[in-house]
């Protein structure tokens, strides 16, 4: 019997992820978190085959969670459920050790795809990012480079809360550090970006997104 650990801060996702999950698979285990204090400390009381993780809830810690986890248990498979553009993070999850992404407008089937595929030792990425890894290839960016090949993880967080409408002095507050060093990072990503301000980072953002969707529908 399969042991799945089911980290969401929404109760009612939780129970519909749940449901979905025990229609297509009904000899398994679902264990249930809602903080990652609450997941670190179930993962050191019990073995799991797979990690269902969102990525923002209490106590979560972006990149640095599936690092947390590994050294608990390090074969276990990771699954990431987020809300999180897949065009921005999906690849940067995947890179981080993540075993897939898995969007939350994702569809029932596509849930069961992802489940199966990363159990049975697969990586599971959409086919809009199996598009980008295409694209990238073959066009090889060189001169619209995204924001998934030129910003660390920590610069592609913070400029994640920027795009949300976050100040600098909130995102230090949330991310526990200086407000100096947000005001680096957000230089540095300005810089890499070749924008001034906010708004021309998120028309930069949607630039890069409508391209890989245009690029996904054309070769579907």
């Amino acid at each position: 019997m399969k042991t799945i650990l089911l980290v969401e801060d929404h109760s009612i996702v939780r129970m519909g992820v749940r449901l979905l999950i025990e229609d297509f698979m009904p000899s398994v285990t679902i264990v249930e978190a809602g903080t990652f204090a609450d997941t670190l400390d179930i993962l050191h009381s019990r073995h799991f085959n797979l990690v269902i993780l969102d990525i923002k809830i209490p106590g979560g810690e972006a990149f640095n969670m599936i690092t947390k986890i590994r050294a608990i248990q390090d074969s276990v498979r990771i699954l990431v459920f987020s809300s999180q553009e897949e065009e921005l993070y999906a690849l940067h999850y995947v890179k981080a050790g993540a075993n897939g992404f898995l969007a939350k407008d994702a569809s029932n089937e596509d849930l069961e795809r992802a489940v199966n595929c990363v159990l049975n030792g697969g990586t599971y990425i959409s086919n809009v990012v199996q598009a980008q890894l295409v694209n990238n290839t073959i066009l090889e960016r060189e001169t619209r480079e995204s924001p998934l090949e030129i910003l660390s993880k920590r610069e592609l967080e913070i400029m994640d809360m920027l795009l949300t409408g976050k100040w600098t002095k909130d995102i230090a507050i949330d991310l526990n550090i200086k407000e100096s060093t947000v005001s680096t990072y957000k230089a540095r990503i300005y810089e890499k970006l070749q924008v001034t301000n906010v708004l021309e980072l998120f028309k930069k953002v949607e630039i890069y997104k409508k391209d890989t969707d245009e690029f996904s529908q054309a070769n579907s």
